[in-house]
């Protein structure tokens, strides 16, 4: 039960960072909606105002721009800004399930589902789909395998002290990783005796003049994306 209920989505990035969102729920993606479909409604009353003018060509020529805003408005925004911008306006965001930006396909394959998920009226489908998962994804989220998110409540990477980026002398597990990652986030609250006791609990470190340094290098080697600066 207590997992169902769990609305903290958490990934892991390459350098072996872990970032954790909050999932938007139904209401805050209702909301976002609804602010999308007043732009869309003001854009097109704009534009129906000036091609009345234009006789049955006008019509023509507004269905055509209606039926290009219905489709591509959600895939633009959403490819491009990772948001619409109602979600925009509510600090949502749409990424991959494994954190990764929204691609074309996905963009794509998430909004073409929403007919279904409109279904039988106003979102219906879409809304007990939700509320039957706790990532809160509609149908269309789960052909593409993506999920809406709070966007900026993301973990953020720690700041580590300035050190060159240097690679470590064997190839790190995740766990690793994410232990480095922690002492040199934690460097700045632990004395100098105690960086340099944990830094030489690493193998390779413990005969090292500056096991700390070292370390940090580590450390900062891993947030460059695995490269020197």
């Amino acid at each position: 039960m207590a997992a169902a209920l769990d609305n903290i989505f958490g990934y892991q990035t390459p350098e072996g960072i872990e970032l954790r969102h909050a999932v938007s729920g139904p209401l805050a993606r209702g909301l976002a909606w609804l602010v999308d479909l007043a732009i869309k409604l003001t854009a097109y009353l704009i534009i129906g105002f000036v091609l009345a003018w234009a006789g049955g060509v006008g019509v023509g020529l507004i269905l055509i721009f209606i039926f290009l805003v219905e489709w591509f408005y959600p895939v633009f925004f959403e490819k491009i800004k990772g948001a619409t911008p109602g979600k925009k306006i509510f600090g949502l965001l749409v990424i991959h399930d494994d954190g990764t930006p929204l691609s074309w396909n996905s963009a794509v394959i998430r909004n073409l589902l929403r007919t279904i998920d409109f279904l039988p009226l106003f979102n219906i489908t879409g809304l007990i789909t939700m509320l039957c998962n706790n990532r809160f994804k509609r149908l269309g989220d789960f052909a593409a395998g993506t999920v809406v998110v709070y966007g900026n409540q993301a973990t953020r990477r720690p700041k580590i002290a300035d050190a060159s980026p240097q690679p470590p002398p064997q190839p790190l597990t995740l766990e690793e990783q994410r232990c480095i990652l922690d002492f040199c986030e934690r460097t700045d609250r632990l004395s100098l005796d105690r960086r340099h006791e944990l830094a030489r609990l690493v193998p390779s470190l413990a005969n090292s003049s500056e096991p700390e340094r070292k370390l940090l290098a580590y450390g900062n080697w891993l947030m460059h994306g695995g490269k020197r600066a």
